[in-house]
């Protein structure tokens, strides 16, 4: 029971469900009281224990209903209602018993049958089954991973049934009972096919996981301006990742101050009436000034693919900084940050698609509608970071709007979606404008976007 368990819980994590060691007891003890004969009450333990929200409810259900299914072998001969073998299936049956008194073509007696053979030969299909199930287990196909594996976890199983023996009864049947042989033969297709059946639920159940960490490996390192339309839905999951992570791991209430190292002058003062008896301490501690983000998004048709999940981190920027004022522009720039602040990300980024996206870009106004509106809102203590490819259609750029930018605020970060190889070619002004940028990052993939905003965010920390 508890090595079925700890499996299941292994598949439930893999369906997406977050199962605790303490949540695991608390499952097993629960299991304990009910027991397995009951699969409808087992489920409802199991649901009540584990599940702590719908969606996780509806996965675990489902992980249960895969998980305890057994396949069965597929039947090549129909049986009668009440299960009973033909007279014929009786007839072989009773020859393959007695199997060491019949003669071999060569004169020499024939060795009885071994015990997958008969068991294969009875159609007992909980006996089957339960075989199927132990040589599972022996075969560790909890293990199992890529659908690569099928091959080679089907060969264990059977490995584990006794394969091999079966092979050198069906060989001696072909020559001393051919009909046996052929209904052998035909019940051991079968097993396969069932076996099959098995290694695919052990894929569904344990390897779930990991390929959607592959798949997701491999997207998160994919050009953000490349992802085929198919791909867009799990990208903007990936991004919805990468934000939900920023915001567990730098959220807006402040962590409580570390005291740092021992201020011994100032505790040694403290603690002069007590003749320098160490009774009250005191801490250096590192000043931090406080968070202060100001985001320009470029959302002009140029980078229409990646505009979105510029967006998407912009969106959770407002999540885990408390000031934060962001701004996207095409031809012309607006402030968008109350629109990230009330509505979800997919709300939020119709809305700024619609106001000012797939437009024509235009540095140079947009850096003028910056400066003549919002520049005093940079401080000393202000980020700024830029996110566009500095294609301005050979337009006047405005460098030196940038540069008052720079000089107004603690630091200027630029993230371009375009590989440093295109930086400088045609109508980009990305050289002339990274003169003044304090940091200048390619944000091509969504990895290099994730480590890009998660440093800016880090410094404040």
């Amino acid at each position: 029971m508890r090595e079925n368990l700890h499996r299941f819980f292994r598949a439930a994590r893999g369906a997406g469900v977050h199962v605790s060691p303490a949540e695991s007891i608390d499952a097993m003890r629960a299991v304990k009281q009910v027991g397995f004969s009951d699969r409808a009450i087992l489920r409802d333990a199991l649901l009540l224990t584990l599940a702590k929200s719908q969606d996780e409810k509806l996965a675990l259900g489902d992980c249960f209903d895969l998980f305890f299914s057994q396949p069965e072998p597929r039947q090549d001969q129909p049986e009668t209602e009440n299960d009973a073998p033909s007279d014929e299936a009786s007839r072989d049956g009773e020859q393959s018993s007695a199997g060491a008194t019949n003669d071999a073509g060569d004169g020499q007696p024939s060795q009885e049958l071994g015990p997958l053979a008969q068991m294969l030969l009875s159609q007992d299909r909980n006996a089957i089954a339960a075989a199927i199930a132990s040589a599972s287990g022996a075969a560790s196909l909890s293990d199992i991973r890529y659908s690569t594996q099928r091959g080679i976890f089907s060969s264990r199983i059977l490995d584990a049934m006794g394969l091999q023996r079966l092979r050198d009864d069906l060989e001696e049947l072909t020559a001393t009972n051919p009909s046996l042989a052929e209904r052998l033969r035909a019940a051991l297709d079968a097993l396969r096919e069932a076996v099959r059946d098995t290694v695919s639920q052990g894929l569904a159940l344990y390897a779930r996981e990991q390929a959607e960490n592959l798949r997701n490996d491999i997207l998160r390192n994919a050009p953000l301006a490349r992802i085929e339309r198919r791909q867009v839905a799990e990208m903007r999951a990936l991004i919805r990742q990468i934000a939900r992570r920023l915001r567990e791991r730098y959220s807006k209430p402040r962590k409580r101050q570390r005291r740092g190292h021992l201020d011994v002058r100032r505790t040694l003062r403290r603690n002069a009436a007590w003749g320098g008896v160490p009774f009250l301490t005191a801490w250096k501690r590192k000043h931090r000034d406080r968070p202060r983000i100001v985001a320009l998004c470029d959302v002009s048709g140029s980078v229409a693919q990646v505009a979105d999940f510029f967006l998407l981190l912009i969106h959770s920027l407002h999540e885990v900084v408390d000031d934060v004022r962001s701004f996207a522009f095409s031809s012309h720039l607006i402030e968008v940050s109350e629109i990230l602040e009330k509505n979800s990300p997919e709300e939020a980024m119709a809305e700024i698609m619609s106001k000012v996206g797939f437009g024509s870009s235009d540095y140079g106004s947009s850096l003028v509608d910056f400066e003549k509106e919002f520049m005093s809102t940079l401080t000393p203590q202000t980020t700024v970071i830029v996110l566009g490819d500095a294609r301005s259609n050979n337009l006047d750029p405005r460098a030196d709007i940038l540069r008052r930018i720079s000089e107004r605020s603690k630091r200027l970060v630029w993230l371009n979606p375009e590989g440093r190889l295109a930086w400088g070619f045609g109508d980009s002004e990305m050289p002339r404008y990274a003169t003044f940028c304090s940091v200048v990052r390619q944000c091509a993939t969504a990895q290099q976007l994730e480590r890009a905003v998660s440093d800016i965010v880090a410094t404040y920390q």
